[in-house]
């Protein structure tokens, strides 16, 4: 199929390739790619907030290149290679005469444009959505064994990218459902799932803390339509800059004229009204919504090759897209560009230095801050970093991996906002101001579980109720490190108070055993406020409380 690819398409890609690389050589990282490359430090089949595609990607990329490049060159191929697969999706015989008015479609669409360097987990599902598409299409013109195998292969590696991904095979299949009956379409079910079973596999072994966070725990708060549904038809437009209209007037005028088609419009809709939907609930964030770029890169584009206005305005426009896109991609690099505005690439560097010239090779635990731990892990060079959640902030891979053992018995740099007295602090670029204190013997256990049993739900306040404490570490704990209390949450999970509450001891016991459970009754104390939830968390040697308890509803 590539050799059916003429040499002015290979020429532009060649440019885009370039510049993409250019750019991931000198953009510092985002925070999230630093997170995402601390996921690339310990391979696994899964991590805390999403499947291992994404570390699978910066892993490889480090065994070619150092630094940002290090990070980022797979993504820069895979982009490449995904405006490749989409062109390959489109069959129009006029195409060949219109490759630059390909080009500036997709390159005017901004967060196309984007993950065209970043590494983000959207980076591979936009290219296996891409492929996946691609062998549905070959799929549906003609089946056999080895397109049924292609489409299960390209289904697992879609879920192996993000969660999201499901949709895209969900609305898919929805616009075709015959594939119930069909043969190939179950074999290509079990080939995908056989596949996936490895991620399966790791979710159980850590009681599906991905999808429990996903579905249950993340950071949510009250509706408002200003911030919920507004912001999610802003996002509609921010994803392709000033060629929407005529984007989604295209999508408006394409009717289902075969299967394929049929199934590029129900995934594009699907999608909208999914996150629509969602948007009544929470907020959506931008790049959830980027998955129905690939479908209308292809919609689009041909609804352009048949009417010449629209043709000539997503070109124009486009191309205003494309110059400020490229401008705003500069200012990544050099802050004065953005109007002194700081983003996430700027001064990372920088801060990074004044804490490496305090304390040099000394470990440093950063308090709620999965951002900030593995940025300075991956500019200073060491890895002996820690981040400590406490019941203000959430869990993370820090919460579920063996960074705590890195840093525990050791004399640490203890870096955080809450610090008030702290022997060393720093600016950030942004402004936000850390302190920092030394702990000599450092030592946490916030793997520590608090567990209540369901038979005694829901509860009240003033209420004693049977807790037991199940420590996983592989040495006992003393009890006399340990305080206890009740936090008390809104209806959103948001801490509003917390209260001491000191455990009772059904008998002599003065040490959590190591890989045991420990049963003591606790008082909820008394709150005049309403609250939703709540949870029972511990602080160990005088940290600040943790996550240890599940949030439980009460009365």
């Amino acid at each position: 199929m590539l050799n059916q690819i003429p040499k002015h398409f290979y020429y532009f890609l060649g440019i885009v390739l370039a510049v993409n690389l250019i750019q991931a050589i000198f953009t510092e990282l985002i925070f999230d790619e630093a997170y995402y490359w601390y996921y690339s430090q310990n391979m696994a089949w899964g991590y805390f907030d999403h499947p291992p595609m994404v570390a699978l990607l910066i892993k490889t990329s480090s065994l070619l290149f150092n630094g940002e490049l290090g990070v980022r060159f797979v993504s820069c191929i895979l982009s490449a290679a995904n405006l490749a697969v989409l062109w390959l999706l489109i069959d129009n015989p006029k195409k060949n005469e219109y490759i630059t008015e390909f080009f500036v479609l997709v390159f005017s669409m901004t967060l196309l444009n984007a993950y065209g360097f970043l590494t983000l987990p959207d980076t591979p599902l936009l290219f296996f959505t891409s492929c996946f598409l691609l062998t549905y299409k070959k799929f549906i013109e003609e089946q056999s064994w080895l397109k049924a195998l292609l489409l299960g292969v390209f289904m697992a590696a879609l879920m192996y990218s993000k969660y999201h991904a499901v949709l895209v095979i969900l609305f898919v299949l929805l616009s075709n459902l015959n594939l119930v009956r069909n043969k190939y379409a179950w074999f290509s079910v079990i080939v995908a799932l056989v596949c996936y079973a490895p991620h399966f596999y790791w979710l159980y072994d850590q009681d599906f803390v991905s999808i429990k966070y996903h579905l249950y725990e993340r950071p949510n708060g009250a509706y408002r339509f200003e911030k919920y549904t507004l912001g999610f038809f802003v996002n509609l437009v921010a994803i392709f800059g000033l060629t929407f209209p005529f984007i989604y007037y295209s999508l408006y005028r394409t009717k289902p004229k075969d299967l394929f088609i049929k199934a590029l419009l129900y995934l594009t809709y699907g999608v909208l009204l999914f996150f629509f939907i969602s948007s009544f609930n929470r907020r959506v964030q931008t790049q959830w919504i980027i998955i129905i770029c690939i479908p209308l890169a292809v919609l689009v584009y041909n609804y352009m090759l048949k009417d010449n206005k629209t043709l000539k305005w997503i070109y124009r426009l486009g191309i205003i897209n494309i110059v400020l896109i490229l401008y705003l991609r500069l200012g990544l690099v050099h802050q004065p560009l953005l109007f002194n505005v700081f983003y996430e690439t700027h001064g990372n560097k920088d801060w990074v230095k004044k804490i490496r010239d305090e304390v040099g090779d000394m470990p440093v635990v950063f308090e709620n801050s999965y951002r900030n731990a593995p940025m300075y892990a991956f500019y200073s060079g060491n890895h002996n970093i820690f981040s400590l959640n406490n019941v203000h902030y959430r869990k993370n891979q820090y919460s579920i991996d063996d960074s705590e053992e890195k840093v525990r018995g050791k004399d640490v740099l203890y870096v955080s906002r809450f610090i008030k007295d702290g022997t060393f602090h720093y600016t950030k670029t942004d402004g936000g101001e850390y302190h920092g204190k030394y702990i000599k013997n450092f030592k946490s256990y916030r793997k520590l579980e608090c567990i209540i049993d369901q038979e005694e739900l829901p509860v009240t306040a003033d209420q004693e109720i049977n807790l037991k404490i199940y420590n996983p570490y592989e040495f006992n704990i003393p009890l006399k490190e340990l305080k206890f209390a009740v936090a008390y949450l809104d209806s959103y999970k948001k801490p509003i108070a917390i209260l001491p509450s000191p455990v009772k001891v059904n008998q002599n016991i003065e040490r959590l055993l190591a890989k045991d459970t420990t049963s003591f009754k606790i008082r909820l104390p008394s709150f005049n406020q309403n609250a939703a939830n709540f949870r029972i968390v511990i602080s160990e040697n005088n940290l600040y409380f943790g996550l240890q308890g599940k949030s439980t509803p009460m009365n």
